[in-house]
């Protein structure tokens, strides 16, 4: 059963390009490690909320942008297996491929897939 690792992040709009290529050398290391797919979406169209929203919930600046992404993994234990090596992976250490972005507010989690349509 496909496992997700899902992520929200608040990223300076400046850094779009940075951000980029930080996901794009990331995926190769993911992927190196058992990830099936890397899913990097730039926000459009997301509204602050009133009670509950994106932006409120990796507190948004007015000069960041919302950032949803999702890896996709074969099962929950390729994933566990897949993420000790990838945050060990010396390609992915801050000096190498340092985060254009605050990861304090990074919120992420796993999820089993249970309905796909």
């Amino acid at each position: 059963m496909p496992y997700i690792d899902g992520f929200v992040a608040a990223v300076p709009t400046a850094n779009r390009e940075l951000y980029r290529k930080h996901a794009e050398a990331a995926a190769v290391v993911f992927k190196e490690h058992g990830a099936l797919r890397l899913v990097e979406c730039w926000g459009d169209d997301v509204p602050q909320g009133k009670l509950t929203s994106f932006p409120m919930a990796v507190q948004c600046k007015d000069d960041e942008t919302v950032v949803f992404s999702w890896i996709t993994w074969p099962s929950r234990k390729v994933r566990d297996e897949g993420m000790k090596k990838v945050m060990a992976d010396p390609r992915l250490q801050p000096d190498k491929n340092p985060m254009p972005f605050d990861g304090k507010r990074l919120i992420y989690g796993g999820f089993e897939l249970f309905v796909d349509v």
